[in-house]
Order: structure tokens, then C-alpha cells, then sequence
């Protein structure tokens, strides 16, 4: 029944010498399932920065090799990881607001972005429960400088988070369900095999040359905002 949910896809191509050299460096086949997938979780939380790679549908082992990604992005480097490791995991599609990218995406962007855009997570099959893990997206270090700037414990949305309570989002895996965007959530569109699937179905966020722009342009303009707060922290002329 779960077969299908640990083979590898063009998306999720875990027989790709990268991933199969890493889980060999972490040694994570030695592992119980939860003992890995919490270190597999780990990995791609904070190893794996928060960043914009140019599309939602590079393979697993391209998420690797670029060091960071989103949501869409680290879902398919951590659903092959664990795919790699014989855990069954399959892919829950939405789409999220994109005002709660606003301060990570610089506003004058911010205006040429769609107000709903493709967001995903992963569920994992372990001990014979489904559970939703959606908080690897954001890197500790990145969260703590935007926890820093906005000390009030209350619901927040903006720099690509979406939590009741900013000083403790339920971002830290212990067998449990985690998650970092989940209250921007706009559309739901239900649980597939692989990203392959889903994309195939859905679509990319942009065309034409919106998306020329975001690939070559954009991005890296992101991308240098965000490793800024996460290297200085946020000012009062950023917030």
C-alpha cells in the first residue's frame, strides 16, 4: 500500500549520488525511523537555508547542491531523503497569501507578486500516523533575527512565517506535526504521490516574463535580503 510513497520520481531522484553520499556522511541508515526523520528534519531546517531557488520544480538533489530553498523546494529534498531511507511520505499541495512573504520579499516586489501562490508540505508515515511537517522552511537562524525584531508573543504573519505565537512557533520535531506557515493557508488542494504529480497539475507561480524576471533577476534580489536579516537582523527601516 505504501510502496509507492518510497520511490523515486524525477523530482524526488534519491539515487543521485549527492543524496545517496550524504545520508552515507550522516549515517542515517543506522538510525530507528524517528531518530532519522528528526535528523533528516534538522538537516533541511538549518543546513538547508531559507531561499529562492529559480522554480518549484528542481530535483532533489539541485535543492542540495544550492544550499537553500522554500517551501515547495525543501518539501521534495526532504520527502527524498526520507524516501531514500524507506519512509513513506507523500506531498500535501495549497496555495498560501503571499502577504506573509512581505519583509522577506522587498516591497517594491512585493507589488508584481500573485496574492496566492503554490505552498506545500510533507506527510510522513511513522509509527502508523500521518503527521504534517511543515516547519523545516525556515532556518533557526534567520527565525530568531525576526524573533528578535518583534518580542510580543502574539499571531504573526510576514518574512515567510505564518504562526499563532512568533517566541514559539511549533517548528522543533519530536514525533510530531510541525509547522511554520500554516495559518496563511488560502486554498487546499489535497494529498499527492510526489511533487511530480502535484506540479503537473498545478502548475508553476509565474509565466511568462514574470517568471523570466523572477529566474534571473528577482530572486537574487531576495535572496540578498534575506541572507542580510539573517546575517545583521532587522532595523526599524526594514520591519
Amino acid at each position: 500500500m505504501t510502496k509507492p510513497l518510497t520511490t523515486t520520481t524525477l523530482i524526488l531522484n534519491y539515487q543521485d549520488a549527492s543524496i545517496q553520499q550524504l545520508i552515507q556522511q550522516k549515517g542515517w541508515r543506522k538510525l530507528n525511523q524517528q531518530q532519522a526523520v528528526q535528523q533528516v528534519y534538522y538537516f533541511v531546517r538549518d543546513e538547508i537555508k531559507f531561499g529562492y531557488n529559480h522554480d518549484d520544480n528542481i530535483a532533489a538533489s539541485e535543492v542540495l547542491a544550492n544550499g537553500y530553498g522554500q517551501c515547495n523546494t525543501k518539501s521534495s529534498l526532504f520527502m527524498a531523503l526520507l524516501r531514500a531511507l524507506d519512509i513513506p511520505c507523500r506531498l500535501h499541495g495549497f496555495t498560501i497569501y503571499n502577504a506573509l512573504q512581505r519583509g522577506a520579499i522587498p516591497r517594491f516586489l512585493m507589488l508584481l507578486a500573485p496574492k496566492r501562490i503554490l505552498h506545500s508540505w510533507v506527510e510522513v508515515l511513522l509509527d502508523d500516523t500521518w503527521l504534517n511537517i511543515e516547519g523545516f522552511i525556515i532556518d533557526q537562524a534567520f527565525l530568531s533575527q525576526v524573533q528578535s525584531a518583534f518580542g510580543d508573543c502574539k499571531n504573526f504573519s510576514g518574512y515567510g512565517i505564518a504562526v499563532p505565537c512568533l517566541q514559539k512557533p511549533n517548528n522543533e520535531f519530536n514525533n510530531n506535526s510541525t509547522y511554520i506557515q500554516a495559518e496563511g493557508i488560502a486554498d487546499d488542494f489535497g494529498v499527492f504521490a510526489s511533487p511530480d504529480q502535484f506540479y503537473a497539475k498545478h502548475g508553476s507561480n509565474l509565466r511568462g516574463i514574470k517568471k523570466w524576471l523572477y529566474r534571473y533577476v528577482f530572486r537574487h534580489l531576495i535572496n540578498y535580503n534575506v541572507k542580510r536579516i539573517r546575517q545583521y537582523g532587522l532595523t526599524a527601516n526594514s520591519k
